[in-house]
């Protein structure tokens, strides 16, 4: 499958896919009439970079952890290590979010407060 047939079936940025071949896990093999076609394997990898994208990954993040994936020795521990980080930088902005929240609450108050005195 082609970049542009890809990029429109499953609703992915071409600059995601550029991104993607310009980590090299594509095989020069599917270097085809000057484009990439794309497999199956390619499209499960793809999957996964949407994945990691919609959760919040940077690009180099996603590299590493595209890296880690296709790596066989002992690279499990890296990627939880990755992942581990991920949920703990998340839940460090929902802690802040429910600190915010609080602070508009006590606003909120504060004013319906005042308006019935």
């Amino acid at each position: 499958m082609k970049k542009a047939d890809v990029s429109k079936k499953y609703d992915i940025p071409i600059e995601i896919l550029d991104e993607y071949e310009s980590w090299g896990l594509c095989n020069v093999v599917k270097y085809v009439m000057g484009e990439w076609q794309y497999d199956d394997e390619d499209l499960k990898r793809l999957s996964m970079i949407m994945a990691l994208h919609d959760i919040g990954f940077k690009n180099s993040e996603i590299e590493k952890y595209m890296r880690l994936l296709l790596e066989t020795d002992n690279s499990q521990q890296q990627i939880i290590d990755l992942l581990t980080d991920k949920r703990k930088s998340k839940l460090q902005q929902i802690h802040l979010q429910e600190k915010q929240l609080e602070r508009i609450d006590y606003l909120r108050y504060k004013i319906k407060n005042s308006q019935r005195n």
